[in-house]
């Protein structure tokens, strides 16, 4: 396990593709909610930096240990029983707390992502490695840094993945999106808001080359002080202006009021 070599000598470099990237893109537009299209564009617009950035990880002590015991993330994120054992006010806790309220698994990113490679071949080597340790530890991005799962959340985070990961396809969704959501909803800072996630996850530790286990055992303040993780003030004050506006930031394109809408009978149903 140790020598696992960094690319499978049968792996093949799919090149820089951004048309490709570009068409994912506007399917992941049309719904958030469809992860395997960031993988995708990921994929499409990958650059040597993900390669050295795995090698460096794995020449870590952490990442030889990860290689050692063939550490498998989405086991220890989805054991909710267990993280709720760590004392309270833990990474652990507050990540339990987030996956349920969200409704959402470790495992299914992992889901999305085998619809992705569905019908690829599959390499066993560091940079397959690495790649699952970035998708596994993501839904911890938002728990870390405070960002939600709203609209802008997500921009922010990514552009504070990209800070601490470089990729171009990371950096390409946070900024594309960012433009998509300033066309249909206005300003309010959504620009400096994606900055500001791209400046605390340059200024911040890098967060999945933790021991992750030990990590979520931290208290949470603990945690982001130890890494330098800032708080993201330029997301929580685009969140003041929208709802000043009367706009609900966890729901910048209005779907949930639209859904909601529909199954309200009208007033002159009620009236009848």
């Amino acid at each position: 396990m140790p020598n696992l070599p960094l690319a499978h000598p049968d792996r093949a470099d799919t090149g820089f593709r951004p048309l490709k990237a570009w068409g994912h893109f506007r399917k992941l537009m049309a719904d958030k909610e469809d992860t395997e299209q960031v993988f995708h564009i990921i994929e499409a617009l990958r650059d040597k930096r993900f390669a050295k950035r795995a090698e460096a990880f794995f020449a870590s002590s952490v990442g030889q240990a990860v290689a050692a015991t063939d550490q498998h993330l989405p086991a220890i994120l989805d054991d909710h029983a267990a993280l709720r054992k760590l004392p309270a006010g833990s990474v652990g806790h507050a990540y339990a707390d987030f996956m349920e309220r969200e409704g959402l698994t470790a495992q299914g990113l992992v889901d999305e992502y085998a619809k992705f490679r569905t019908g690829q071949t599959r390499y066993d080597d560091q940079l397959e490695r690495y790649g699952n340790r970035l998708r596994d530890t993501h839904d911890l991005f938002h728990v870390l840094t405070g960002y939600g799962r709203d609209a802008l959340g997500e921009q922010c985070v990514l552009a504070f993945s990209y800070s601490q990961t470089p990729g171009w396809g990371v950096l390409f969704i946070a900024w594309a999106g960012a433009r998509e959501l300033k066309k249909q909803v206005g300003d309010f800072g959504i620009y400096a808001a994606v900055r500001e996630g791209q400046q605390l996850g340059k200024a911040a530790q890098s967060i999945t080359n933790q021991d992750i286990a030990a990590l979520l055992a931290e208290p949470l303040d603990s945690a982001r002080a130890r890494l330098g993780i800032g708080t993201p003030a330029a997301y929580h004050a685009a969140h003041m202006r929208m709802r000043a506006a009367g706009i609900d930031p966890h729901d910048l394109l209005g779907k949930k009021a639209a859904e909601a809408s529909k199954d309200q009978p009208s007033e002159l149903a009620q009236a009848a």
